[in-house]
């Protein structure tokens, strides 16, 4: 559905983005992390053709983003992170405003406008002047715009700054609920939209693409060890030497006391081997308490440090 080979844009002689290169597949919810200055809106400006690359090129939909611009504006629905709304115009009249911008004619715009309104939940402020409406209901009109046309591609850039936590999980809802039907692009540097809503994720920093790939593969990647969480009551010292004493154990760290006795111990051990049926075993045989055994995967801010400061690494 979306493919980029090489792009480059250059702002005199600073590099925005330097060869960048992917590709998204038909129905897909991909998100982008990086830090601000890392190259994520510029990526997203050029797929809206907003901005030409310098060197390189992309496509969305079989269509090139310089030589067909056109026909790729009818396949994406572009959601900046400034939303440009009139605050004196209601809902449905901005919506018919965009609709007729897109092309949207008659019957077709009305009927268009309508299904985005039920999708969105903005019946009831549908008459509403948008100066009037909370925040949270702003970036939805924003995502109406995008969505009149019905494009097969969406594009979002920092859809949930701003908002407050519920609202910002509703949102993450609506994007969601697209997977499968739209492919969509979410650029973020806000960890819970992506680790809630996208089947892969793409690292970028100063300008490049670090990594690509579903979160779980880049933590098979990036953790070279398996840690075990877990809760147990018992002497300390002992627990924690019973625990280092077996087989494929790499390390133990207790790491709190709770008032009931029990302490929370992590163990890293050989990825390879899986530990869990033994320390049971053991847990069971010394005659303690096991409240609590759980793997514990990398999360998302831990495999984007990593690949940062890796690179960083080999820049350096």
């Amino acid at each position: 559905m979306i493919t980029a080979h090489g792009l480059t844009k250059l702002y005199g002689t600073f590099p925005a983005i330097k060869e960048v290169s992917f590709s998204i597949n038909r129905g897909e919810v991909v998100g982008r992390l990086g830090p601000n200055g890392a190259g994520k809106s510029t990526t997203m400006r050029i797929l809206a053709c907003i901005l030409a690359p310098t060197a390189g090129s992309a496509a969305v939909a079989g269509h090139d983003i310089v030589r067909d611009s056109f026909a790729v504006r009818r396949q994406l629905g572009y959601m900046p992170e400034v939303l440009s709304l009139y605050p004196e115009m209601t809902v449905t009249a901005y919506l018919d405003f965009v609709g007729k911008m897109k092309g949207l004619t008659g019957a077709k715009r009305r009927q268009c406008i309508q299904q985005v309104i039920d999708e969105l939940a903005l019946g009831d402020k549908a008459r509403n002047y948008i100066g009037t409406l909370s925040k949270g209901y702003r970036q939805r009109v924003g995502l109406a715009q995008a969505l009149v046309n019905h494009p097969a591609v969406l594009v979002l850039d920092e859809p949930t700054i701003g908002l407050d936590p519920e609202q910002a999980a509703d949102f993450r809802n609506l994007i969601r609920s697209m997977r499968g039907q739209r492919t969509v692009i979410l650029s973020t540097h806000i960890l819970p939209d992506v680790n809630t809503t996208c089947d892969r994720v793409m690292i970028m920093n100063h300008g490049r693409l670090l990594a690509l790939d579903t979160p779980r593969n880049l933590t098979l990647q990036r953790q070279d060890v398996s840690e075990i969480a877990l809760q147990v009551t018992g002497p300390q010292d002992a627990v924690t030497k019973a625990l280092r004493s077996l087989p494929g154990v790499i390390a133990v760290l207790a790491e709190r006391t709770e008032v009931s006795g029990a302490t929370f111990y992590t163990v890293k051990a050989d990825r390879q081997r899986d530990i869990r049926p033994t320390l049971v075993e053991l847990i069971t045989r010394q005659g303690w308490q096991l409240f609590e055994l759980r793997s514990r995967a990398m999360d998302l801010e831990e495999i984007f440090h990593q690949v940062v400061e890796q690179r960083e690494e080999i820049k350096n």
